[in-house]
């Protein structure tokens, strides 16, 4: 294995071609050895600005499994090829994204509580497509509690920790009407809206009223693909959203389109009837308005839509900063009872963590 230092990075040279370029300041901060890291805990304890920014090792050895290094001040580093070629694993399982033939698959309630192998697959599926239906769940007011052992613990939000919906109920939002309710993801009035939603249908005797799922991902794709101008509006222009009732508001101004530094899509907060009305003089509202006019008509057409009717004891289990849920109007001429509840995807993706350890650990 061949080797370059120059003043500010080390080259691995493998078949002479350029394998990896290693800032030294990435080399002096990523130091594995005992004094670099709490060894309990393998937390990082070395301060980078303990060292100059033009630090440069004062010798250097390769092998085929580790880099050695030597720093001017005596401090001695190795690191393992191993670990640097781990970094390009993912982490978590890799999104699919769906249009409108899309059924989203059932896992068994006690199954998915009781079997590790189960909960693996469901929540492996989950994070993959976003949504999952959970069935035979007891047709009992707060059974949402027990999912805390597979989901984490319920994220509280404002007017009740795990909601009634119901036309007889609270009224403080279009759901607890009978009327249609279009796609959206809940409490876009939230700077950081709850990730995971669980729906459960506790009793289901009315006519109409399927279910409705849109993954927004695959919108958004489409719609970056198509109308590039339009999606880097949606993007950057931040719209105000509100929910209240006669005791509390939760009111946000953020853009419908979040992104992470790699221009990725991670977050899509859409919601018609929690949208307030914008300001006319703020700069870009017309062409705001252009593109959100091409993103209700994609996100309202029949190309996203998947639907299916939730029966008692269904959990529609969504990814809800991806996943847009609603559904169709329906007849109130007997007794129609959802609740639902919040998680986070955070604490989700690790317990698929634990459940995997566990299994590797057992095999």
């Amino acid at each position: 294995m061949d080797f370059e230092v120059n003043q500010t990075s080390l080259r691995i040279i493998s078949n002479n071609e350029s394998e990896y370029d290693l800032p030294h300041l990435w080399m002096r901060d990523n130091c594995p050895c005992n004094d670099c890291r709490v060894q309990e805990t393998q937390e990082k304890r070395f301060m980078l600005h303990s060292v100059p920014s033009d630090l440069k090792p004062k010798s250097v050895n390769v092998d085929q499994k580790h880099i050695h290094l030597i720093w001017p001040d005596g401090h001695e580093t190795s690191i393992s090829f191993d670990d640097i070629k781990s970094l390009k694993k993912p982490r978590k399982p890799e999104k699919v994204l769906w249009t409108n033939d899309f059924i989203p698959s059932y896992f068994d309630w006690n199954d998915f509580l009781q079997k590790n192998e189960t909960a693996i697959d469901a929540i492996s599926d989950f994070i993959t497509r976003g949504v999952i239906v959970i069935n035979g769940a007891p047709s009992v007011s707060n059974s949402l509690e027990e999912l805390a052992s597979r989901l984490g613990p319920i994220r509280e939000v404002l007017f009740e920790r795990i909601h009634n919906v119901s036309v007889d109920g609270h009224v403080y939002n279009i759901a607890h009407t009978s009327l249609e309710l279009p796609p959206h993801n809940d409490f876009a009035s939230y700077t950081w809206p709850p990730s995971v939603q669980a729906l459960h249908m506790l009793v289901n005797e009315c006519e109409g009223g399927r279910s409705t799922i849109v993954d927004g991902y695959a919108v958004l794709r489409d719609l970056r693909n198509d109308c590039p101008e339009y999606f880097d509006v949606l993007s950057n222009f931040a719209v105000p959203f509100r929910e209240f009732d006669e005791e509390n508001e939760t009111y946000a101004n953020e853009p419908m389109i979040r992104l992470n530094a790699e221009k990725e899509i991670t977050g899509f907060r859409y919601s018609n009837q929690l949208m307030q009305m914008i300001d006319p003089n703020k700069e870009n509202v017309s062409i705001f308005y252009k593109a959100y006019h091409e993103l209700c008509n994609r996100v309202n057409s029949e190309k996203y839509k998947s639907k299916f009717r939730l029966e008692s004891g269904h959990i529609l289990l969504v990814s809800a900063h991806r996943i847009l849920h609603g559904r169709e109007e329906f007849k109130p001429n007997g007794k129609r009872h959802l609740q639902d509840a919040y998680y986070e995807m955070d604490n989700v993706e690790n317990n698929l963590v634990l459940l995997k350890t566990v299994r590797n650990e057992s095999s």
